[in-house]
C-alpha cells in the first residue's frame, strides 16, 4: 500500500524454498449480494501482503457479458479500466487501490470470456469432435483460467505471487454461479486441499422488532455451500451492529467450524478499518495455520502502522471541505466508485473531512428551472455553497447543458473545478461559446448534425461496435509548458502515464483559436495531436484532463488533480507550490512518519486551521437569506425566484 521505496514487510514469512507452492484463497457470500465480499477480500491480501507475502487477486462475474464495458452505471456501478485497456468490474478497483498492484484483464473472469473460450476452441477442432459440455469443458476452462492468472506478476518487481485472492461474485445458489462453484469443488482436488481454503461471507440480520440477531440465514447459506461440495473454513459474519459471543458461538456449532473461524465484521466508519477488524481476530495466524503460509507468529508492535494511522485520522477529522459532484448517475453511488475514493484519498492527505454533494446535471439546466424549481434551486444552492467541484465522465447528451452551465460559473466567480473526460469536453464547449462567442459550439457527440464541432469523434473509433472500441488503457501524456498547476503537483515530471476511456477528443483544427483567447493545453499526447490537460492561467484552479486520474489513486498516494481540487478548495494550493509541493512546519501537524518525497508519493500533511483564502470566500450568486437557509419550502417565494435569476442573468 505505501509507496515509500525505504519501506519493508514488518511481519515477514519464513522462506522455506525459492518456488512455493501457490495458495489460494476463495471469497463466496451468502444470503445477499453486495454484503461486502470485494472490500473482505481486498483487506485480506491487504493484511497478507504486510504479512510479506506477494498477493494478487481474480474477479469472478457469472454474467454473460464479456467485460463491464458496455453496462450502464446503474447495473454494476462504475467501470474500472486497467493498464492494458481491460474494462472490468470496480472490484478491481478496490484490489488495485488496497494491494497497490497492477492488475490485467484477465485478472477479471466472466461467463462471456470463459463461454467464448469455449466456443472459439470447438470451432478450431480441438475438442477432437466431443460433445462439448459445462462438465468437463466449461469447468475445466474455469479452473485452467485461473491457474494461469494467478501465477501473473502484478508487481513492479515481476515476481510471481504467492497467494491469489478468488471473488465469486453474486450469491451461492444462484444459477449463473452453479458453473464456477462446481469448477471450484473439482480445483480443490487439483491444486490439493491444503492449498486452498473458503472464505464465506453472511448476512446475519438484526429485525428491529426482536432486537436479536438471527443466525438462520447463515446456516442455510453454509448448508447449501456444503451441498454443493464446498466446506467454509471461515465465515465472515456480516452485521450492522457488533455481535456477541453467544451468537458466534451459536454459528460455529451450526456450520461446522471452531468459534475462532467466526469472523465479525459489523459496519464500521471507514473501509480502511476492515484490515485492522480482522486482523484483532487473528485473520493472519489463521490462514497461515490453514494454508502452511509458514508465517513468523510475533507480531511486530508497528505492524499495520499505516493502515492504524490512516483510520485513525480518517476518524478524528476536524474540519472539512465541501466538494460538489455534478453528474449523470448519481442515485448510485458506485457509478463514481473511483471518483470518490480519489476525492477522499486527497481530503485526508490534507487533513480534511470530504463531504461531497452529488448533483443530478439535468437539474441544472434551464429546463429544470420550469418542470423542476425545485430541484433547481436547490442544486445551484449546493454549487453556490460548495468549496470546490468537479466534474466526471459520462456519455451521451443528458445532463450535458447542465455541466457546461456549472463550468461557466466555476469559470466565472474563480471557485475550483476539475473536468474529468467529459467535464474536459464541457469545459471546452463552455469556453468557446462565451469566451469566443461561438454560440453553435458543441460536440459531435451530442449534436451529430451540428456546425461547429469543438470535440469530435475520434477518427479510429468503430460506432458499429461498442464494446472495447474505445482509447482504453495507461497511455502517456507530455507536458508542452512549465507554467503549469497540474506538472507541478506531478512533481515537474516531463510525461505521465494516465489511463483513459474516451471516444471523443477536443477538435485539432481549434486548439490555436482556444489557446490565442486564454484556454492552455498544457499536455498533449506523445504525437502532439490530442489535446489531454487543460488549464487557465486567470483561475486559481481551473484545470480538465481527458484521462481518469482516479483509476490510479491510493489512499496514500493521491492522484494529483484531486490533490490540486482539495488543496484548492481548502486555499492552500499556492502556498503548496511556492514550497515546492511541501507545507511549511508550522502548517504540517506533527507526525512520525519520516517525511515523503514529492508527488506522487507524497503525502500532504494541511493545518487544521479554518481556510480564510478568497478562494474559501468567494461570495456565490445568492442572497444572504438562502445562504443561510437550512432547507428549501415546497415552493420558492417570489423573491427567492428573483434574486437567483437575476444572479444567474449575470453570468
Amino acid at each position: 500500500m505505501d509507496g515509500n521505496p525505504r519501506w519493508r514487510p514488518m511481519f515477514t514469512k519464513l522462506k522455506q524454498n525459492q518456488n512455493p507452492i501457490m495458495k489460494y484463497i476463495l471469497v463466496t457470500g451468502g444470503v445477499i449480494s453486495g454484503i461486502g465480499k470485494g472490500v473482505i477480500a481486498s483487506s485480506v491480501g491487504t493484511i497478507l501482503k504486510h504479512c510479506g507475502l506477494r498477493v494478487t487477486s481474480i474477479k469472478i462475474d457469472p454474467y454473460i457479458n464479456i467485460d463491464a464495458g458496455t453496462f450502464s452505471p446503474y447495473e454494476h456501478g462504475e467501470v474500472f479500466v486497467l493498464d492494458d485497456g481491460g474494462e472490468v468490474d470496480l472490484d478491481l478497483g478496490n484490489y488495485e487501490r488496497f494491494l497497490d498492484v497492477t492488475l490485467h484483464r484477465d485478472n477479471n473472469i466472466t461467463t462471456g470470456k470463459i463461454y467464448q473460450s469455449v466456443i472459439n476452441k470447438e470451432r478450431r477442432g480441438d475438442y477432437l469432435g466431443k460433445t462439448v459440455q459445462v462438465v468437463p469443458h466449461i469447468t475445466d476452462a474455469i479452473q485452467e483460467w485461473v491457474e494461469t492468472v494467478a501465477n501473473r506478476p502484478v508487481d513492479g518487481d515481476h515476481a510471481d505471487p504467492e497467494v491469489c485472492i478468488i471473488e465469486l461474485g453474486g450469491t451461492i445458489g444462484d444459477i449463473e454461479g452453479m458453473p464456477f462453484v462446481e469448477a471450484f469443488r473439482q480445483f480443490q482436488f487439483r491444486v490439493k486441499r491444503e492449498n486452498i481454503c473458503v472464505v464465506h461471507v453472511s448476512l446475519v440480520p438484526q429485525p428491529s422488532s426482536t432486537g436479536e440477531h438471527k443466525t438462520k440465514p447463515t446456516q442455510a447459506s453454509v448448508r447449501e455451500l456444503r451441498g454443493l461440495g464446498l466446506s467454509p473454513d471461515f465465515i465472515v459474519c456480516r452485521s450492522e451492529k457488533p455481535i456477541d459471543q453467544s451468537v458466534k458461538h451459536k454459528i460455529s456449532n451450526f456450520c461446522h467450524v471452531s468459534p475462532e473461524q467466526v469472523i465479525c465484521l459489523h459496519d464500521a466508519s471507514s473501509i480502511y478499518a476492515v484490515p485492522l477488524m480482522l486482523e484483532e481476530q487473528q485473520v493472519s495466524h489463521l490462514l497461515s495455520d490453514r494454508l502452511s503460509l509458514n508465517l513468523n507468529t510475533h507480531r511486530p508492535r508497528n505492524f499495520m502502522k499505516k493502515w492504524r494511522d490512516l483510520s485513525t485520522k480518517h476518524e478524528h477529522l476536524r474540519y472539512s471541505v465541501t466538494i460538489v459532484l455534478v453528474g449523470k448517475y448519481t442515485q448510485l453511488e458506485d457509478s463514481y466508485a473511483s471518483v470518490i475514493k480519489a476525492l477522499q484519498h486527497a481530503a485526508l492527505a490534507c487533513n480534511r473531512k470530504l463531504e461531497l454533494k452529488c448533483m443530478e446535471a439535468e437539474d441544472l439546466e434551464e429546463e429544470a428551472k420550469a418542470n423542476r424549481p425545485i430541484k433547481y434551486y436547490e442544486a445551484w444552492q449546493n454549487v453556490c455553497k460548495a468549496n470546490g467541484i468537479i466534474v466526471p465522465g459520462g456519455f451521451g447528451q443528458r445532463g450535458m447543458e447542465g455541466k457546461v452551465a456549472v463550468c461557466k460559473w466555476a469559470r466565472t466567480m474563480k471557485k475550483p473545478l476539475l473536468g474529468v473526460c467529459l467535464g474536459l469536453q464541457a469545459a471546452v464547449i463552455e469556453y468557446a461559446r462565451n469566451v469566443l462567442g461561438w454560440s453553435d459550439a458543441n460536440s459531435q457527440e451530442m449534436c451529430p448534425e451540428g456546425t461547429r464541432h469543438v470535440i469530435v469523434e475520434m477518427p479510429e473509433h468503430n460506432p458499429g461496435q461498442l464494446g472495447g472500441t474505445m482509447r482504453l488503457g495507461k497511455r502517456q501524456t507530455v507536458f508542452k509548458s512549465h507554467d503549469s498547476k497540474l506538472r507541478q503537483l506531478y512533481g515537474n515530471v516531463d510525461f505521465i502515464e494516465e489511463r483513459h476511456r474516451h471516444r471523443f477528443e477536443v477538435n485539432p483544427k481549434f486548439v490555436a483559436d482556444l489557446e490565442a483567447s486564454g484556454m492552455k493545453f498544457v499536455g498533449h499526447d506523445v504525437d502532439g495531436e490530442r489535446m489531454e490537460i487543460m488549464e487557465l492561467a486567470d483561475h486559481p484552479y481551473y484545470v480538465a484532463c481527458q484521462y481518469h486520474p482516479e483509476y490510479l489513486t491510493r489512499p496514500l498516494k493521491p492522484s494529483p488533480p484531486y490533490l490540486g481540487l482539495i488543496l484548492a478548495s481548502s486555499g492552500k494550493l499556492e502556498q503548496y507550490l511556492s514550497r515546492g509541493c511541501r507545507m511549511s512546519p508550522t502548517d504540517s501537524p506533527e507526525s512520525s512518519d519520516e517525511e515523503l518525497p514529492m508527488p506522487p508519493h507524497l503525502l500532504v500533511h494541511q493545518t487544521d486551521k479554518p481556510s480564510m483564502s478568497p478562494a474559501s470566500r468567494t461570495t456565490p450568486p445568492l442572497t444572504p437569506q438562502e445562504m443561510s437557509a437550512t432547507g428549501l419550502n415546497d415552493s420558492p417565494s417570489p423573491a427567492e425566484k428573483s434574486d437567483l435569476e437575476e444572479s444567474k442573468q449575470s453570468l
